[in-house]
């Protein structure tokens, strides 16, 4: 495993809850990474050919994460802001996929036609894997990427955002000690070395998270080499409150499937939908919990919902805010930032919003919530539906077969019955829609990062 480092050249990276630098990453220059993936396809022969050796290696990988368990974390919460009992169980989540894909191998499978041939269908690992990987979950969407590539013989480069790229170098320094070397590499750097790293012609697989106009590019330049492309880009997910939801039963799972991580979760609850008597008792009741809800610094562990992660994404949340009050609606709590240093935004729960509100058609990825009334089901489906993503959704209420019905009428990848953003490591994750391409999760996963190769043998007289 190599770290990419460069003398002299570095990005600082800003500690979100207090505004000042707390560490230094590398800036790796694009026309670098022709070695890195030379040295990765070279690593890949060994790699791919013993998979109890991989299975071995990736367990202690996982014993590796845990045991490194406490400095992860920390350093985590500063780079990304989240509340330090959020790292822990990131921390735990990554050790727990690699875990998890170290026990998962593909299986051969007969094919039988009624000819005198045996037919078989083997898998192969497709080579070189780009991960590229956002700044909300560092390290359990890198796990996420690299444990299925590595499980299914490939190697990996993987490049985190240059907002957090500290606690996935720290991730990298301890798996060192348990991977062979080059098969799983960790470069930092600022653009264009992620669009290098996906367009590289020695790259095979590449897997990527983030907004929906970089995910394009992303799969532009995979195009070059016929590069496998899987794109988790994000979602707008909503939540339809039916006529027989137990507004005060549900108001806290709803709360926290909306604010969890400060907003920044890409199957968070974005938009909620209120039958129109229920209305303002959601509201009420997403209010008084936004407005007594402890934020501040991650590492204060009075703390539920820390700091927006970076100044441009601060910037945005605050303009979609603005933009919706300009519009007509009301903040029923927060609408605006704090005034303390760091990247605060207060809790924002809105309503009277205009349903055609950037806010609404649009996806803040942070901690403003609207919601909005509706007079039909069948009003609120097409509203949830309404919209260019297809992440997730939920529906909420007593009846649970009327409820199950109505959320298979949502057009989205995954959608919950009472509650939201819950996965399995064994189920399929992926978006519709301008929300992804490909699948990530469980065998789908592993899957996704090998091709298969038939062979066909006359059967013996």
């Amino acid at each position: 495993m190599r770290t990419s480092d460069e003398a002299g050249r570095g990005i600082s990276v800003t500690d979100p809850a207090t505004g000042e630098t707390c560490g230094e990453a590398p800036d790796m220059r694009p026309d670098e990474l022709d070695a890195v993936v030379g040295r990765a396809h070279r690593a890949w022969a060994g790699w791919r050919a013993d998979a109890a050796a991989r299975t071995h290696a990736l367990s202690g990988a996982a014993d590796a994460v845990e045991a490194a368990g406490d400095g992860l974390a920390r350093l985590l919460t500063r780079e990304q802001g989240k509340p330090l009992a959020e790292s822990y169980a990131e921390v735990a989540r990554t050790a727990a996929r690699l875990r998890y894909f170290a026990d998962l191998a593909p299986r051969t499978r007969r094919i039988g036609d009624g000819r005198p041939v045996r037919s078989e269908v083997r898998w192969r690992p497709v080579g070189p894997v780009a991960a590229i990987v956002p700044w909300n979950f560092p390290l359990q969407l890198a796990a996420a990427k690299f444990a299925p590539a590595l499980a299914a013989g490939n190697t990996v480069v993987l490049k985190p955002s240059p907002y957090t790229p500290l606690a996935t170098r720290l991730l990298g320094s301890v798996l060192a000690a348990v991977l062979p070397e080059d098969v799983l590499t960790v470069v930092t750097g600022r653009e264009p070395l992620g669009a290098r790293l996906a367009s590289h012609p020695g790259i095979r697989h590449v897997t990527f998270t983030g907004s929906v106009p970089t995910g394009r590019a992303v799969a532009e330049g995979a195009a070059a080499s016929l590069a496998r492309v899987t794109l988790e880009l994000g979602g707008n997910d909503a939540a339809v409150l039916l006529d027989d939801v137990d507004v005060e039963g549900v108001a806290d799972r709803l709360f926290w499937a909306a604010f969890r991580n400060c907003g920044q979760v890409c199957m968070a609850v974005k938009r909620v939908y209120a039958p129109a008597r229920l209305h303002a008792e959601v509201v009420e009741a997403l209010a008084l919990r936004a407005k007594s809800v402890a934020v501040g610094s991650g590492l204060d562990p009075d703390t539920r919902i820390g700091p927006v992660n970076n100044a441009p994404q601060l910037a945005r949340v605050a303009e979609l805010t603005a933009r919706a009050l300009a519009d007509g609606a009301r903040a029923a709590a927060g609408g605006h930032r704090l005034d303390r240093p760091g990247h605060f935004f207060a809790p924002t729960v809105l309503t009277d919003v205009p349903p055609d509100s950037a806010v609404v058609t649009e996806e803040q990825f942070g901690p403003v919530l609207p919601v909005l009334p509706y007079g039909s089901v069948d009003e609120a489906v097409a509203a949830a539906n309404g919209t260019g993503f297809g992440l997730g959704g939920s529906v909420w209420g007593t009846d649970l077969d009327r409820a199950e019905a109505v959320a298979d009428r949502l057009e989205c990848g995954t959608a919950w019955i009472n509650h939201h953003a819950e996965l399995s490591l064994a189920q399929p994750f992926a978006g519709i829609k301008d929300s992804g391409v490909g699948v990530a999760g469980g065998p789908w996963g592993l899957y996704g990062n090998l091709r298969p190769f038939v062979v066909h043998c006359p059967e013996a007289p």
